[in-house]
């Protein structure tokens, strides 16, 4: 059962410990009350702020396991905290282990990154996170997580996306998803997400399940990649994956490709903004 008082309580309280620093907000003008704004972390959290509001007043809808998780990225939450504010909703918490909480460290450093666009992914490929430069050059995240957010599931089921991508590199950018998800089968390949997702694959995917047959390993570190933008053109980027030990999240930092005018397309995604798909 959602303890819509108890909701609304740790909302409130863990809203006021924020600065707008901490988000990587402005100071703004001078504020009346400590904190952050009902406002802002709904703006963070991508929910109305009728809705939030209505949450911190203890008065709304029972949330889904997703607005929670957004609500408790938004509030820079650690994982007690993600954890107790799932049971405050009446939801059963997400599993702890690697892949899944973006902690508020993290966010603090991928705040300060603008200049480049920047992803925060499982190491499954489901994408949790990404700045508005990433969202400029490759579309916005759809709504509700899971398949719809897995770089993968999506490369290998939904052709619209490899026409964003130069029909010569897209054999070399199959395999090498496949490379890397069987490097993530043999450190974790009894675990139950790991095993649907590859079985789906292979289902959904004669290609996906021909490249699998190859028993090709390699995790990623760097590639290079090229999108067809569909305002800007050919941005080609340096893809650089760095880990975070402690949450096992892979951080997915794209630079301008040296000898292009990706830098000077940068400039300019961040004037158009985010496309629609």
């Amino acid at each position: 059962m959602i303890d819509r008082a108890g909701l609304a309580d740790f909302l409130r309280r863990r809203r006021e410990l924020l600065r707008p620093a901490d988000v990587g907000l402005p100071p703004g003008e001078r504020r009346r009350t400590p904190g952050l704004r009902r406002e802002e972390v709904a703006a963070l959290a991508g929910v109305s702020a009728d809705y939030y509001s209505r949450l911190e007043q203890a008065r709304g809808p029972h949330p889904s396991e997703s607005v929670v998780a957004a609500v408790a990225r938004a509030l820079r939450c650690e994982v007690d905290e993600r954890d107790h504010l799932f049971h405050l909703a009446g939801l059963t918490p997400p599993p702890r282990r690697a892949g899944r909480h973006v902690p508020p460290g993290l966010l603090r450093l991928v705040d300060h990154l603008t200049d480049v666009p920047v992803v925060v992914l499982t190491d499954l490929t489901e994408v949790l996170w990404q700045n508005p430069l990433a969202d400029a050059l490759v579309g916005p995240l759809a709504p509700e997580p899971g398949r719809a957010n897995n770089a993968a599931w999506q490369w290998f089921t939904d052709p619209a996306l490899r026409e964003r991508c130069p029909v010569e590199d897209r054999e070399r950018l199959s395999a090498s998803h496949v490379r890397d998800l069987r490097a993530v089968s043999s450190r974790r390949g009894g675990d139950p997400d790991v095993t649907a997702l590859l079985a789906d694959l292979c289902a959904a995917s004669a290609e996906f399940a021909g490249l699998w047959e190859r028993h090709e390993v390699a995790e990623r570190r760097a590639d290079r990649k090229r999108f067809e933008h569909p305002e800007v053109g050919l941005v080609c980027v340096t893809c650089e994956v760095l880990l975070t030990p402690e949450s096992d999240l892979p951080l997915l930092v794209l630079f301008p490709t040296e000898g292009t005018d990706a830098r000077e397309k940068f400039d300019l995604l961040r004037v158009i903004g985010t496309w629609v798909r």
